[in-house]
């Protein structure tokens, strides 16, 4: 991927949903120092607060993204020089497991209310306004898993919920391709984030392995038998956002070492 310089983003507005922690943060962080204003959103008011702390150019909405009323609190908020944002990313998501026969209804609703209906609120918002711009362009991007390609045991409303936004991203891609604006996705593995470690916290609980036993339970999904860092899937959107990327769409980038399906 090319270098970005410290001002590649400067005059840009950048929404990221989930943005206060993990990857969200790491990707505010990115842009914010690229140049960008940036605007974070979550449910978590001091960790919003923590990660805009850290920088002038980060500013963050409380809000849920499973909720219409919530996706549009945060894009009029972003908007209000009347200016829509240039790059919209998709992140915020929620993580559980269990067997399919125990996989109850609501943690089956639960998940696709945020990882799949939430990203369909926030694309579709994110286009709305890109496309009445004077002049429509801009970049739509989700943050998808490695899961969205293929699944594991266990995970059945997860996986759906990812192989739904890629499905999302694909068509949403096809209707966008003459205008300007690119849809995308990331699939990352399995990264060192909270999200991760509550998994790996869960695996614990159920099997009584060690905390290190548990996420190398984790590592084997990947030829490079490792967690990825934030930072990779940062680069990875950076990329996506970027004029370099103006003829990739539709397509979901994986960040996942080297797992072929």
């Amino acid at each position: 991927m090319p270098d970005n310089s410290a001002t590649d983003f400067a005059q840009k507005k950048v929404i990221i949903t989930g943005g206060s922690s993990g990857v969200g943060a790491d990707m505010a962080h990115s842009f914010a120092s690229r140049g960008a204003e940036v605007w974070i959103s979550g449910r978590r008011e001091p960790a919003l607060q923590a990660v805009a702390s850290q920088h002038a150019s980060i500013h963050y909405v409380v809000a849920d993204m499973a909720d219409e009323l919530g996706v549009r609190t945060l894009f009029d908020a972003a908007s209000e020089n009347g200016l829509p944002a240039d790059i919209v990313i998709a992140n915020a998501g929620v993580a559980d497991s269990a067997p399919l026969e125990k996989t109850s209804s609501q943690m089956w609703a639960d998940i696709l209310a945020i990882n799949l209906t939430g990203v369909f609120f926030c694309l579709r918002e994110g286009l709305a306004r890109m496309k009445g711009a004077s002049v429509p362009s801009g970049r739509l991007i989700a943050i998808a898993s490695m899961t969205g390609k293929r699944s594991y045991p266990y995970i059945s409303a997860y996986s759906a919920s990812k192989h739904g936004v890629l499905g999302l991203v694909k068509s949403a891609a096809l209707e966008t391709a003459r205008l300007g604006i690119t849809v995308n996705a990331i699939c990352p593995g399995y990264l060192d984030t909270e999200m991760t470690q509550r998994s790996v916290a869960m695996i614990q609980k159920k099997t009584g392995l060690s905390a290190e036993a548990a996420e190398e339970k984790l590592k084997i999904f990947t030829p490079q038998h490792r967690l990825f860092d934030a930072e990779e899937v940062s680069a990875a959107a950076l990329y996506l956002a970027s004029d370099s990327a103006r003829g990739v769409n539709g397509q979901a980038l994986s960040v996942c070492g080297g797992e072929t399906w």
